[in-house]
């Protein structure tokens, strides 16, 4: 179907973001229609009442209806359970099995909530989709590029688990709230008189309404439960853990052993069902090697950049020299060692507010030594 410049798709999850993005973009004359995607079947789960973070609770989909009807605007609900479960529940499965801790966001804001939104644009005929993120989209006159870049309420902004989307994704994206903050649309669905402006808002995963990670991996792979194993401090076996899918590198509590120190995991080895733990300095690393690298402000990374990184979503970021080596790996060499630098995670480049680009970090680099970059 040929696309039409004005008409536009909006990921409705009834919470307060899209629904301000769906009335602003009626007001601006656009011809919206509303889509709530259904990602889970909370019908076995209980769902994931009052959560305007996720896409697809049962309490999302009625409010995103409620409020397209208010704003006279056409709302359909699209089952995306089987991408959903192969492109994000498995990998965030197999990911812990793999002894790694993933960011499930990334991979549904790419694979599904892009990916399979573009597709249900494309066949309604719209250019654009957009979406209530806190984040700013331009693009680059003398490149070409479209330029990711952080939102202007800083407490808000959620360019970190957009690194992965392409230009092509980019491209057709509106982002209407990029410049506001959390209050101004509040205040914007109040004065239009919509009655979720003061729906709270929540962080768990759309997934695991209940927050407990561990209990969603038991239940969805039960092989999970029998990986018991080791603890190892040095080269002694200082206890036994109930399962390593049930770690992440850093933690402290929940280890159930006696040590005149606090001890943390350090590093997770699933082929011997082991954890590795330690004192809290043995958690600081000079550096870090990241795949499925995805460039946005720039072309290529071949030469050493100075940029801000930010290891996890809640990082202020810290100073480092970035570059793609010849194996195709993004290299982070900090100015200073950081904390509990995790596999599994997304490690996200700043060049001022604009993203860099990102990857998923795959190992971490204890010492830096010259010339062996």
């Amino acid at each position: 179907m040929k696309r039409n410049d004005r008409r536009v798709i909006v990921g409705m999850s009834g919470g307060v973001d899209s629904s301000a993005v769906a009335a602003l973009l009626v007001e601006q004359g656009y011809e919206v229609i509303g889509i709530t995607i259904k990602t889970y079947d909370y019908e076995l789960t209980g769902g994931n009442i009052g959560n305007e973070s996720s896409c697809c609770s049962l309490d999302g989909i009625n409010d995103a209806r409620r409020v397209a009807l208010q704003l006279g605007i056409p709302h359909y609900v699209v089952d995306f359970t089987a991408p959903f479960k192969a492109q994000v529940i498995d990998y965030f499965t197999a990911e812990y099995m793999s002894g790694r801790t993933p960011n499930p966001c990334v991979q549904c804001n790419r694979h599904i909530k892009w990916g399979q939104l573009l597709r249900k644009a494309d066949a309604l005929g719209a250019a654009y989709i957009a979406t209530g993120h806190y984040a700013r989209i331009r693009r680059d006159p003398t490149s070409g590029r479209y330029i990711l870049s952080r939102g202007r309420d800083s407490r808000k902004d959620q360019s970190y688990a957009l690194w992965a989307l392409t230009q092509s994704q980019l491209a057709r994206t509106l982002f209407p709230l990029g410049e506001w903050t959390k209050e101004e649309t509040r205040l914007y669905l109040d004065r239009i008189g919509i009655a979720i402006a003061h729906k709270h808002e929540s962080y768990e995963l759309c997934f695991v309404p209940d927050n407990n990670y561990a209990r969603f991996i038991a239940e969805t792979v039960p092989e999970s439960t029998k990986t018991q194993g080791p603890i190892l401090y040095g080269d002694r076996v200082v206890g036994e853990h109930r399962g390593y899918p049930f770690y992440t590198i850093g933690q402290r509590r929940g280890l159930g052993i006696a040590s005149p120190e606090p001890l943390y995991v350090l590093d997770i080895l699933p082929e011997q069902h082991a954890l590795v733990v330690g004192p809290e300095d043995e958690l600081y690393h000079q550096g870090l090697t990241a795949h499925s690298l995805n460039l946005i402000k720039y072309a290529s990374l071949d030469t050493p950049s100075r940029f801000t990184v930010k290891i996890r979503y809640k990082d202020d970021g810290a100073a480092a020299v970035c570059f793609v080596g010849n194996d195709g790996l993004l290299r982070v060499e900090f100015e200073m060692p950081r904390r509990a630098i995790t596999p599994g995670q997304s490690v996200v480049l700043y060049d001022g507010d604009d993203v860099v680009g990102g990857g998923v970090i795959a190992d971490r680099i204890k010492t830096l030594q010259q010339g062996n970059t």
